[in-house]
C-alpha cells in the first residue's frame, strides 16, 4: 500500500480548474433555450455534462475525498460568479450604455432559479461521486465504463428531479416537467457515452502518470469534510 497522499498534483489542480470553468460556462448558456432533434433543451447541455466526466475521472483516480474537494470548489466559484453578476446586473448603468436587457438576460439569474441549480448541482454530483466511489469498490476496480454510466445516470437523475420542479413548476406545465426532465437525463447520459472511448483513455493516462488508482474503503462519506483529502488505499 502506497503512502496516503494529503496533498494534490498539478493535474488534479487543471482538472479542477476545468471543472469550475464549466460550470460557470454552463450557468452562462442556460439561459438559451436550444432546439435539438425537435427537444427544447437549456443551452447549458452543450458543456454540463462535460463537469460529470470529470467528477467520475478525478473519484476513479484520486477518490471520493479530492472529487468532495473539487465539487465545494466548483461550487463556490460558480456562486462567486453568478453572486458578481447579480451585483453589476443591479447597479445602474451609465448613460450610454444601452444594452440592459441583454446583460440582464444573462447575469440576472432570478434567485429562485438559482438556488434550484445551485442545490440542484451539488446533489447530483455528490450522488455522482458516491456511486462511482461505492461502485469501484465492489466492482474490485473493474468495470469502470458501467461505473461511469452509471453514475452519471443516479447524478443527473437527481440533478433534474430537483432543479426543474424548483425552478420551473408554475412556469412550465405540470404535465410537460416529466418529459423535459427525462430528455436531459437521456441527452446527457449518451453525451458520457459517446466521450466514454476519450474518458477510458484519460483515467488511464492519470493513473499511470499520477501512480495513483484509489479505493475508498473507510471512506466517510460526509459532504461536510471539504478539506479531508486523503481518501483510502492505493491499488
Amino acid at each position: 500500500m502506497n503512502r496516503l497522499k494529503s496533498n494534490v498534483s498539478v493535474l488534479f489542480m487543471l482538472f479542477s480548474t476545468l471543472f469550475c470553468v464549466c460550470l460557470i460556462t454552463a450557468n452562462l448558456l442556460e439561459t438559451k433555450q436550444i432546439n435539438i432533434l425537435g427537444v427544447s433543451l437549456t443551452g447549458g447541455l452543450i458543456v454540463f455534462p462535460v463537469s460529470y466526466i470529470i467528477n467520475d475521472c478525478v473519484c476513479e483516480v484520486w477518490g471520493y475525498a479530492k472529487a468532495r474537494l473539487l465539487i465545494w470548489c466548483g461550487f463556490l466559484m460558480n456562486f462567486f460568479v453568478v453572486m458578481m453578476g447579480a451585483i453589476c446586473d443591479a447597479i445602474p448603468a451609465a448613460p450610454y450604455w444601452h444594452n440592459d436587457a441583454g446583460f440582464h438576460a444573462v447575469f440576472g439569474l432570478a434567485p429562485r432559479i438559482a438556488f434550484a441549480s445551485f442545490l440542484a448541482f451539488l446533489a447530483g454530483s455528490f450522488i455522482n461521486a458516491y456511486v462511482m466511489s461505492r461502485m469501484k469498490i465492489h466492482d474490485h476496480g473493474r468495470r469502470f465504463s458501467l461505473r461511469a454510466i452509471a453514475s452519471t445516470i443516479a447524478g443527473e437523475t437527481c440533478d433534474s428531479v430537483i432543479f426543474f420542479p424548483l425552478a420551473l413548476g408554475g412556469v412550465v406545465p405540470l404535465e410537460a416537467l416529466p418529459a423535459l426532465m427525462i430528455w436531459q437525463v437521456v441527452l446527457k447520459t449518451l453525451y458520457e457515452v459517446i466521450a466514454l472511448p476519450v474518458t477510458v483513455r484519460v483515467v488511464r493516462y492519470l493513473k499511470r502518470i499520477e501512480g495513483s488508482d484509489v479505493y475508498d474503503n473507510g471512506m466517510d462519506y460526509s459532504v461536510w469534510k471539504i478539506f479531508k483529502i486523503s481518501s483510502g488505499s492505493n491499488a
